[in-house]
C-alpha cells in the first residue's frame, strides 16, 4: 500500500512530466553545461535551484547533512574527473542541525533508538558535526584545497546561506 508521500510523488511527477519536453529537458547532455558543482546541506529549507540560480542541466548539486565536503568527495571526484566540472561552490547555512550535537551525542541517540546491536556499525562513524559555522566552511575549503583529488586549477569557494533571509555571503 503506497504511503501518502509516495502518492504525492506520483501525482507531482505526473504534473511535471505533462509539461516536460523531450526536445528540451529530455535532450540535455550528461555533463553540466556551466561546469560547476554545488555542495550544500540536505536541509529542506534550502532550494538550491531557486536560491543559487541553477537551471536544469547547469550544475551538479551534491547534498548531505551539513554540506560536508568530506562526505561529498566521491561525488566531487566523479563530477570533475568524469563529467568535466571545474568549479566547486561549498554552501553551508545558518541554523544548521549539525551545529546542535556532537558525535558522542549522535552515537548515544542512535544506540538508544536502535539498540546495542548497532554498536559495531556505529564504530568509527563520523557524523561530521561542527560547533562553528564559518570555521566549518573554512575547514572544508582547506580539506578540498589539500586534497590531491581536487586539481589546483579547480576554483573552490565557500559560502553561508542565511535560512532567514535567503541571502548568501562569502566566507574567506
Amino acid at each position: 500500500m503506497p504511503t501518502a508521500v509516495q502518492k504525492n510523488l506520483v501525482i507531482s511527477n505526473e504534473k511535471y512530466a505533462s509539461s516536460f519536453t523531450e526536445a528540451l529537458e529530455g535532450k540535455l547532455p550528461l555533463p553540466p553545461a556551466k561546469k560547476y558543482l554545488v555542495v550544500t546541506c540536505m536541509d529542506a529549507r534550502i532550494d538550491p535551484a531557486s536560491a543559487f540560480g541553477i537551471n536544469l542541466g547547469d550544475a551538479h548539486v551534491i547534498r548531505n547533512a551539513g554540506g560536508s565536503a568530506k562526505d561529498a568527495l566521491r561525488s566531487i571526484v566523479i563530477s570533475e574527473q568524469l563529467l568535466g566540472t571545474t568549479e566547486i561552490l561549498l554552501v553551508k547555512h545558518t541554523d544548521c542541525g549539525m551545529l546542535t550535537f556532537s558525535n558522542n551525542d549522535a552515537h548515544q541517540l542512535v544506540e538508544k533508538n536502535l539498540g546495542a546491536g548497532v554498536q559495531e556499525e556505529l564504530k568509527g562513524l563520523d557524523f561530521l558535526p561542527f560547533p562553528e559555522l564559518d570555521q566549518a566552511v573554512k575547514d572544508d575549503l582547506a580539506f578540498l584545497e589539500a586534497s590531491r583529488l581536487i586539481p589546483g586549477e579547480v576554483a573552490v569557494s565557500g559560502w553561508v546561506y542565511d535560512v532567514g533571509s535567503g541571502k548568501v555571503r562569502p566566507v574567506a
